[in-house]
């Protein structure tokens, strides 16, 4: 009995209460409804993606957020009186605040994701746009997460217990913050580490980057990790301290254009200036080569061989790979069927005792070098033998 006074001390009129509110909901849901139709009706016309996008990323927070804000405005009318008004209003402002939480996230990914769209990677000199790219990418994640703090905070000041805690959340300050900060020192040397590498311009999605001993690109730089999508598709997560902290190649720091070199290992005897024309005839009609730089140079000698570099720009990393390959696999194979003694060879050097007739005077022995090449070798060792 006492339950059924405290209701209708609290709810005097329930009819009334329900018709508000009832009412209330209906029209809101009705203006969703409308709204979505106009959206989705704009949305099939192929020369305005916009309305689709926006469709697709804020029907649903709008449609929460409408309602919530509607149901909170009809509050005051709806004839409630005593605790019960006082939790259903509390119950509205909370709803209320996540749910322009997650509309103020949708309107900012939407907004990140057109300016997204109208950035052109996929161009030869792409260095700034990839920049872009990054920031705009680890600015999504930014904004998401302060979005959900401040309103984590505005919900927690709205109880009276958690005010106080609200509020240091937005100050950043006191003691459950230190100690936080010290539990989570780690995580929070990635996230510093990541806004570092981001707004630097130290590091960009689609860079070309050597790290551990392997080649590969920049396919997602977070605020806590960087992820290498590794030539063999492959995929390496590295914590972004790892490049604030470690020494590592970047090959498209500055630009995209790389040089690729050929090393080759040579027999002395090697005919230069051909080897010089062949290459250039190779490299000039590849369609990899940029048309800008090339160079046929001897770089090192050693006992055995002449160590012979070949240098030639592309417009990127992986054409720069692919011609590289191109450019090694014909010169090795010009030079085994044109020049096959300029391929690495071994030389020994034997000694062949020879003794005189007797007409030619007083016997003795004498010693004759002979040098013996490559595959020789072994014929020799037999004749030895014998």
């Amino acid at each position: 009995m006492q339950v059924v006074a405290a209701m209708k001390t609290a709810v005097p009129d329930p009819m009334h209460t329900l018709l508000v509110l009832g009412c209330t909901a209906a029209g809101a849901f009705v203006v969703t409804l409308l709204t979505g139709r106009i959206t989705a009706r704009l949305a099939r016309s192929e020369s305005q993606p916009f309305w689709g996008r926006l469709r697709r990323r804020c029907h649903r927070p709008w449609t929460v957020t409408l309602l919530s804000v509607a149901m909170l405005a009809a509050e005051p009318s709806a004839g409630l009186h005593g605790e019960l008004a006082n939790g259903v209003r509390h119950l509205m402002v909370v709803t209320t605040i996540a749910a322009v939480s997650w509309l103020a996230t949708a309107v900012l990914f939407l907004a990140e994701d057109a300016a997204l769209r109208h950035i052109k990677v996929d161009v030869t000199d792409n260095r700034r746009a990839r920049k872009v790219q990054t920031q705009l990418t680890a600015l999504r994640r930014l904004t998401a997460v302060v979005v959900t703090m401040v309103a984590a905070s505005a919900i927690f000041m709205t109880f009276d217990a958690l005010r106080t805690y609200g509020a240091s959340i937005l100050a950043s300050a006191g003691v459950a913050g230190v100690i936080a900060g010290l539990a989570a020192q780690t995580t929070l040397a990635n996230v510093f580490a990541g806004l570092q590498l981001v707004f630097t311009d130290e590091l960009r999605i689609d860079d070309v980057v050597v790290v551990e001993e392997e080649w590969g690109r920049v396919e997602e730089l977070t605020l806590t990790y960087v992820v290498v999508n590794l030539w063999d598709e492959r995929r390496l997560v590295l914590p972004a301290t790892y490049f604030t902290t470690t020494p590592f190649q970047n090959w498209t720091r500055s630009e995209s254009r790389v040089i690729g070199a050929v090393v080759l290992y040579l027999d002395h005897s090697t005919p230069i200036a051909e080897l010089r024309a062949e290459a250039q005839r190779i490299i000039e009609k590849n369609p990899l080569w940029d048309r800008r730089d090339w160079t046929l140079q001897v770089v090192d000698t050693t006992e055995h061989s002449i160590v012979v570099r070949v240098l030639a720009s592309a417009a990127d990393s992986a054409s720069a790979w692919d011609l590289r390959c191109d450019v090694r696999e014909h010169l090795l194979g010009w030079l085994r069927d044109n020049h096959p003694n300029s391929l690495p060879r071994l030389r020994t050097e034997r000694a062949v005792s020879g003794r005189s007739d007797g007409s030619g005077g007083s016997g003795g022995s004498e010693s004759s070098g002979q040098i013996v090449v490559g595959e020789d070798l072994f014929d020799h060792a037999q004749v030895a033998r014998r």
